[in-house]
């Protein structure tokens, strides 16, 4: 008798999860969220002493010898480098991959690029116009700024924080971060958060989708800077 009444209760609880559970598991698998939710989640704003980073304020030429500032940014989602056009090393694989995340949003009037020549004396406006041609550069919202020397690596070292410097002891004469920079529609720098919940700040820019990895064994983060773009474009 004892187990009847046991066998009966046990149908009951399945048929409860059934009937709650079972239709909003379904949903979830439609809207492709059971694996994706988590992942996709993890995105934070950037904090210092408790307030929010934004991106400082700014005002350089583009290749169109147009004047761009950091407010002809705002309602767009971007991504944020300093490059230079003769370097030799990471910058063409830098490149390569924005224009592959270029083409991934393109056509949205909501996603650009900032990108700012360390180089600033080199690289004027007809040579950023000479590079965007020769790397498939689009965008129209993708601006290859170029100006004071001193303010760019102000904004780079202290505005970003992203490394830079002249260095005319390495190939090409200057060293810098390889690392992009995420800024929201409002302005505020954004990133990812580890499994610990600390902020992966930036992205690595200088190993493609394609190589997974480098010799140090170090994970390409452009697939996951596509995720949370997406999702920033959607906020």
């Amino acid at each position: 008798m004892k187990n009847k009444y046991t066998y009966v209760w046990v149908s009951f609880v399945i048929l409860v999860f059934g009937i709650i559970f079972i239709p909003r598991i379904i949903e979830r698998v439609q809207s492709g969220t059971v694996v994706q939710k988590d992942r996709m989640s993890r995105l934070s704003f950037i904090e210092v002493n408790g307030e929010r980073r934004k991106v400082p304020n700014f005002s350089f030429v583009n290749q169109d010898s147009l004047s761009i500032t950091n407010k002809d940014y705002l309602g767009k989602v971007y991504v944020v480098e300093f490059f230079f056009t003769t370097c030799p090393s990471i910058c063409p694989i830098m490149s390569r991959n924005l224009v592959d995340i270029q083409n991934e949003f393109k056509g949205l009037k909501d996603f650009g690029v900032a990108s700012f020549s360390i180089n600033p004396e080199h690289d004027t406006p007809m040579v950023l116009k000479e590079y965007a041609e020769k790397h498939g550069i689009t965008n129209l919202d993708w601006h290859l700024l170029t100006g004071d020397r001193d303010k760019i690596y102000e904004l780079a070292n202290k505005g970003f924080y992203i490394f830079a410097k002249e260095a005319p002891e390495v190939a090409g004469g200057f060293e810098h971060s390889g690392m992009f920079a995420l800024v929201d529609k409002n302005g505020y720098l954004r990133c990812r958060l580890d499994a610990a919940n600390n902020p992966i700040i930036y992205y690595r820019g200088t190993i493609t989708e394609e190589q997974g990895e480098n010799r140090e064994g170090e994970k390409e983060q452009i697939s996951i800077l596509k995720e949370d773009i997406k999702r920033l474009l959607k906020e």
